[in-house]
């Protein structure tokens, strides 16, 4: 993240802002399976413009989920891991809560059930 720190919701919330739009998942695919391209390169195996892709990449940037590189005239991206990460741990704690609330209900819905009869 090249403007410091941020709070884990707000990393988490760029995260999914910039995983909501298919085409820049499109192109961490690409990347993932690539391991570094340039957006000249991300381009011709997209159907969007060259200038499109950077745009793409200047978000998933922002959001912490690549980094480019200058090498010569060119900038090589690559996936950067850790804020998917933290957005994996977020969303699977989620779950793990809604899990027990539904769990709680499950219970309550048995035990009522029980007192019922």
């Amino acid at each position: 993240m090249t403007e410091g720190h941020h709070r884990p919701a707000e990393e988490v919330d760029g995260v999914l802002g910039a995983l909501a739009d298919p085409m820049r998942r499109r192109i961490l695919d690409l990347l993932a399976a690539q391991g570094e391209a340039t957006a000249t390169t991300l381009a011709e195996a997209l159907p969007v413009s060259r200038q499109a892709v950077v745009k793409h990449l200047a978000v998933l940037d922002a959001a912490g989920l690549v980094s480019g590189r200058r090498v010569g005239r060119e900038v090589r991206y690559t996936v950067r891991s850790v804020a998917l990460d933290a957005t994996a741990r977020w969303m699977s704690a989620l779950a793990g809560e809604w899990d027990r609330r539904l769990d709680r209900v499950k219970r309550l819905a048995e035990q009522a059930e029980r007192d019922a009869t």
